[in-house]
């Protein structure tokens, strides 16, 4: 069980990076599209090479150990990003929640206010992230160098949430309050990894595979069509760049 808990302390702790940005909201009005697509950007940078390096790679190792051949190693991870993508999008489907720049998605509920809605669409975000996290420390491994890039990305996500709220008509400290406890279903998130790995470990590969899958959807489905409708494409890719190599130099550095 000792690795489900480091899953869920390190879960929590880059979930709290998303309050750690939404602080800069008391000193900035609000963020100008370029600088809002440029921070976004870069978070899915550090989503994309996490996917690959944190997560996939090490699936795959793993499965391969665990089935004495490649080919059906590589099966495994495949069948859980599918998994991953498969459940984001479902969740997209019957979960209301409303995006900033495409507006809302999902089922209509008259009912809930836009700030729910936007609370959900961040919801949807985050627990990937978080079971990300968790599972990184599966099996005994080391999800440190994971848990500071999921961190970094949270805090441009937290004030690009935390201004979009107050543009929006809501006072600095509510929209801060709500951008940051966002951030605490990440805990959740590394908590459901952890325990499912603690109960079968050999479920490792699948889950790094399903974790990885939920954030490629994100990124494509969510991040990059938002990120590049603005006609700040240029920046936006050499953002996401700049994340990526960012992540990159963390993993290769720490693992």
């Amino acid at each position: 069980m000792n690795d489900a808990l480091a899953g869920l302390i390190a879960s929590l702790l880059a979930g709290a990076c998303t309050g750690l940005g939404a602080l800069a909201v008391f000193a900035v009005r609000r963020l100008t599209p370029k600088v809002e697509d440029a921070l976004l950007s870069g978070a899915a940078g550090i989503m994309l090479a996490a996917s690959f390096f944190s997560l996939i790679l090490p699936a795959i190792a793993h499965a391969e150990r665990l089935t004495g051949h490649r080919a059906s190693g590589v099966a495994i991870v495949i069948a859980g990003i599918l998994l991953g993508a498969l459940l984001v999008f479902a969740m997209h489907r019957f979960v209301p929640h409303e995006h900033f720049g495409r507006g809302p998605e999902g089922p209509r509920h008259p009912r809930l206010g836009r700030v729910w809605l936007f609370v959900f669409a961040i919801t949807l975000h985050n627990l990937p992230e978080g079971m990300a996290v968790g599972v990184g420390f599966g099996d005994g491994g080391n999800g440190t160098h994971l848990a500071i890039g999921i961190g970094l990305q949270n805090i441009p996500e937290g004030l690009a949430v935390a201004a979009a709220l107050v543009t929006v008509g809501y006072t600095r400290a509510r929209s801060f309050l709500i951008s940051t406890l966002t951030g605490v279903v990440e805990g959740l998130g590394g908590l459901l990894a952890g325990v499912a790995l603690w109960l079968a470990a050999p479920l490792l590969p699948l889950t790094l595979g399903l974790a990885a899958g939920a954030m490629l959807f994100i990124i494509s489905d969510e991040i990059i069509p938002e990120t590049h409708g603005r006609g700040n494409h240029g920046l936006a890719t050499f953002s996401l760049l700049v994340g990526f190599v960012l992540m990159m130099f963390l993993d290769a550095v720490m693992s």
